[in-house]
Order: structure tokens, then sequence, then C-alpha cells
């Protein structure tokens, strides 16, 4: 079967991609950065296609043979209006599926039973008319919270709960939803691939209990053996529980207003039987929770909210920052002859960040993450998804990897934090006069008078932090 998966490196297609390929299926996968995809995905069966699908749209052309579609475009990021964009990028796909001979458009939307809906659920449903105006068949599947590694509800119950013993929490946290386990989202997603039943009809999917947030922090607490008390108290306005939401969390502000907006409406699924049919097993909450923390322990998280751009309202076009400018910036050069094991130097080089730290005056760098916190920034919170590997695109603490090319041994970095100019930060490892030398490189370009005072503000911290950085990135047996 030919099918075309739109928003493939996102959260759920990177999870649906290794199910699709298993089955034999041939893929071809809309990414708008090829960069951040490919390195990944060195499969016979994966053809990508490079596109924007709000921008120039009119050069590429979608092969015709397609059978299934898949529409897994979202955005809840940091636009105030995301509405508009989303339905321009709707109608945009939709004008092109309809150039193929595409059976079945699959669409994960988001549950929509309340009379008031807040703005998140209500671009939702007008996704889904656009694309049922349409002359290709339409499936749509309607989930609320969806648990599993990576997830951004996971990841955002796991800072809560594993940071907060006693939590003063705002009143939504009583509201209903009925969470389920990432690996049902994805049977039900290839599960109903032209199943003639299930075309141009909707269907809510969720697990088996439906729960309240609170239940839902409490049962996880249960999960991770910890002790948790929670008050929810009626005064806390809906901008104070996003800043509540906001400092807690690695979410950034704007994510952090819609969610808090979705999280006041009841989101319960309506009866069907469409697991019945399908022959699937829905997984409790609990069991979802833990299942997570096995892919966690074993490494094996496939894909991350953190690591989408709307996790920091990051642009795409910031992949297209790989060629670190020459001229107009400040540098900061560190070189260091490498005397021990190539191989562990890599392997320190590719472990930065996240639980293990910059090597050097970790305290500082929390404190540089709290302040960002504070102008709005992202923070030190979001980590990193797996603590070995790394790939271009992935979020790393406040950076954005650009390239992670270890075969050439170099590292690139590019600054999400809150600054005024731009800011990259390289690693590499080159050979000079027959010896291996560790070069590292921090460039900043300012952006006017304050960017410079900026830079002269710091350049004392730099020259201490940054000369530790490198000398203890150069020993081997450096602790986890």
């Amino acid at each position: 079967m030919n099918i075309l998966i739109t928003g493939a490196n996102g959260y759920i297609g990177q999870r649906l991609i290794p199910v699709l390929l298993e089955e034999g299926h041939q893929l071809y996968c809309c990414v708008r950065n090829r960069n951040r995809f490919e390195t990944e995905h060195q499969h016979e069966k994966v053809i990508i296609i490079e596109i924007d699908f709000l921008y120039n749209i009119d050069t590429i052309i979608f092969p015709v043979e397609i059978d299934v579609a898949f529409y897994l475009v979202h955005s809840m990021n940091t636009q105030d209006d995301f509405a508009a964009p989303e339905a321009a990028v709707a109608t945009n796909f939709l004008t092109k599926i309809q150039a193929t001979k595409c059976r079945q458009i699959i669409y994960l939307s988001g549950i929509v039973n309340e009379t008031n809906l807040s703005k998140h659920l209500e671009s939702r449903l007008r996704v889904e008319n656009i694309l049922r105006a349409g002359t290709t068949n339409v499936t749509v599947l309607r989930a609320g919270i969806i648990v599993g590694s990576g997830s951004a509800s996971f990841e955002i119950m796991r800072d809560i709960v594993e940071k907060l013993p006693v939590m003063i929490t705002p009143k939504w946290l009583n509201t209903l939803c009925q969470p389920i386990a990432i690996r049902n989202v994805i049977q039900f997603l290839s599960g109903v691939m032209l199943k003639e039943n299930t075309y141009n009809n909707d269907f809510d999917i969720g697990g088996p209990e439906v729960l309240s947030y609170k239940n839902m922090l409490l049962k996880f607490a249960e999960v991770r053996n910890l002790k948790r008390k929670i008050f929810t108290i009626p005064v806390m306005t809906p901008k104070l529980s996003s800043y509540w939401l906001y400092f807690v969390t690695s979410t950034s502000y704007p994510l952090a207003v819609n969610l808090v907006n979705s999280m006041k409406v009841n989101v319960v699924c309506r009866e069907n039987d469409l697991a019945q049919q399908l022959g699937i097993e829905l997984l409790p909450y609990k069991s979802a929770v833990q299942m997570a923390f096995e892919k966690i322990e074993q490494h094996m998280v496939l894909s991350s909210w953190k690591d989408a751009f709307s996790s920091s309202g990051a642009p795409q076009t910031m992949m297209n920052y790989v060629e670190v400018p020459r001229f107009g910036c400040f540098k900061d050069i560190k070189w260091r002859e490498v005397k021990g094991e190539l191989n562990g130097v890599l392997a320190n080089i590719w472990s930065i960040g996240g639980e293990r730290g910059w090597y050097y005056a970790n305290a500082l760098w929390k404190v540089r993450g709290m302040m960002d916190k504070f102008v709005g920034g992202v923070g030190l919170r979001r980590g990193r998804t797996d603590p070995l590997q790394i790939h271009p695109g992935d979020a790393l603490d406040f950076w954005r990897v650009l390239i992670a090319d270890k075969e050439n041994k170099r590292l690139l970095l590019f600054a999400e934090m809150k600054v005024p100019g731009e800011a990259w930060l390289e690693f590499k490892i080159m050979k000079k006069d027959n010896k291996q030398y560790l070069r590292q490189t921090a460039t900043f370009r300012p952006r006017g008078v304050w960017g410079r005072l900026y830079w002269y503000s710091v350049l004392p911290f730099h020259y201490f932090i940054f000369n530790g950085m490198i000398n203890n990135l150069l020993k081997v047996e450096t602790a986890l």
C-alpha cells in the first residue's frame, strides 16, 4: 500500500512510521525540513517530500498512486492565532491530495463533545470540516490525552509529579478526560486504513477509564511510588494557571496558555465499538504510564514533543542556521589536544546536556536556565530525549541541534534561549599536525547595542565556564 504521512517528523508520525514499515508499506513522508528526518529514516521504502503546506506548495506534486493519507499536522504553538494557519494548511493539503488517487484521509483530531470548546479544539473541528469538504473519504479519530514516553501530556505530568510533593493547583484539575495509551492510538490509526465502514465517519478513541486530571496525577505518583498531596483552589485565574504550568513544567508560556484553555474542557468519549471491530485491547491509564517508563529506562523513546519546534516557538527555518557566520560576530574559541581515547571524547560530546549536564559549573547553567524562564524562554527543563543518541532537530536543554555528524565528529547547536542576538555552540574533533584536537567554538551575533552589552557582561563567566567544559570533555572517565 502507498501511504502518505504529513507531520512525519512529529510525535505521532515518528511512532507510526516503524509500524507501517513493518507491515511492508511504501511511505511518502512529508516534512518541512528533511535534514532532521533523513538521518533517522534511511529505509528503501521511505521517500521524503520536503514541503511546508503553508508556503510554496505549487512546486510540490504528490505521487498519483496514493492509497491512504495520514493528516497529522497539529499546531498549538506560540502563535496567538494558530487557527487561521491550521485552516490554510488543511486547505492546501486537501488541494494536493485530491490530485491523487487517494481513497482515504485519516485525521487525528481532538474530542469535541462539549458545547463550549477551547480555541485549540475549535480549530481541530474546523480542520475536520475542511477535510470533509473534499471528494476523498475521510476518517476522523478523536483523542484526548495521549499517554506515552515523550508525549506532551506525559512529560508535563512527569514534571509536576516528580518535582512537587505538595501541589496547590487550579480548579481545572477536576476536569474530566479519558486518556489513551500511545500504543492504542497507533493501533487505531493503522487499523482503520481502507476500512470502508469508517469512511466519512468520526470516532472518539480513549482508554477504559474516565479520570480527572487530579486523579491522573495521583495515579502517576502511585506508579512512581511517590506520595503526593494535591489541593485545588478556585481563585487561580487562567493567566495565573498558565504561569503556574509554565514555571513548573518544561512547556513554553504560550503553549501553557493553550493547554490551560483546553484543560478546562471535559474530553470524554462518546461510546462506539471501533476497538472491538479492530481487536484492540485498551490499556488502563496506570499500565500506559508504566509502559512509558519502561521505554524511558531502556532508552527507547522514539519521539518527544520537546523536540517539536512548537515546544519553543522556534521556526522550522532555524535548521537553515547550519552555516555559522564569520563576520560581525563575537567568538570564543578553545583548542585542546585529544590525548585520551578519541571515541570516549566523542561519546562525552554526544552525551552533553540533560541529566549529565554541561561538564562544568552546572549550577550556573541552571541559573541561566532559570533566568531564561523568567523572561519567557524555554529554560533547561526540556533536557534531551535520549541520554546517548542525538540527531539534527532535537531539543537539547535551551539549544537546538543543527548538526550531529558523528562520522565527521561535529556537533553544532543553536540557542533557543532568549538572547539579544543569535548564538551557536560547536564541538569538532579535527586533525592538525598529525594530532587530534577538540575545537570548541561559541559564536554570538549581537543584535544592536544591547547585544554587544550582553556579550561583554557574560564574557567573564565564559572564560572559566568554557575552559572548564572543554577540559572535562577530554576526560573519558567523566562520571554520569
